[in-house]
């Protein structure tokens, strides 16, 4: 893994589940991790109950968009996360990759993104620890 790690945050429509989940690992790790996050069949624009259950935690992804997948996205990232978008990530040697199980939050009000929402800062939180932990200066 490089000095500044990086990592990618993969779902079919990098409408909901990615785009909280580069948003959270942004707003926690700060400068210490490079994030990026596409689909495999990128959506149109980002889920607004993502959106408005980010906002209600102080993150804001309104001008955010949705990327599709390249394989120069996962050849430039250490980590790639995969939520629910099954095998069309490309594979290559010395790259970890994850699979997060997370219910896809698309066509879903706020109420039931909150839960998901949750979980994935959860589950990021555990990332930093591992791939980017805080030094006492």
């Amino acid at each position: 893994m490089s000095e500044k790690p990086s990592v990618l945050f993969v779902c079919v429509h990098n409408a909901g589940r990615s785009q909280m989940a580069a948003a959270w690992l942004t707003h926690l790790a700060g400068d210490r991790v490079e994030v990026r996050s596409a689909g495999s069949n990128p959506g149109d624009a980002v889920n607004p109950a993502a959106v408005e259950a980010m906002a209600e935690v102080g993150i804001d992804i309104s001008a955010e968009q949705p990327k599709i997948l390249t394989v120069d996205a996962v050849k430039e990232s250490d980590v790639c996360i995969t939520m629910g978008c099954g095998d069309t990530c490309p594979v290559f040697p010395g790259k970890r990759y994850l699979d997060w199980k997370l219910e896809d939050p698309a066509g879903q009000g706020v109420a039931a993104v909150r839960p998901i929402r949750d979980e994935i800062k959860a589950m990021v939180e555990g990332l930093i620890k591992e791939i980017a932990p805080e030094t006492s200066k």
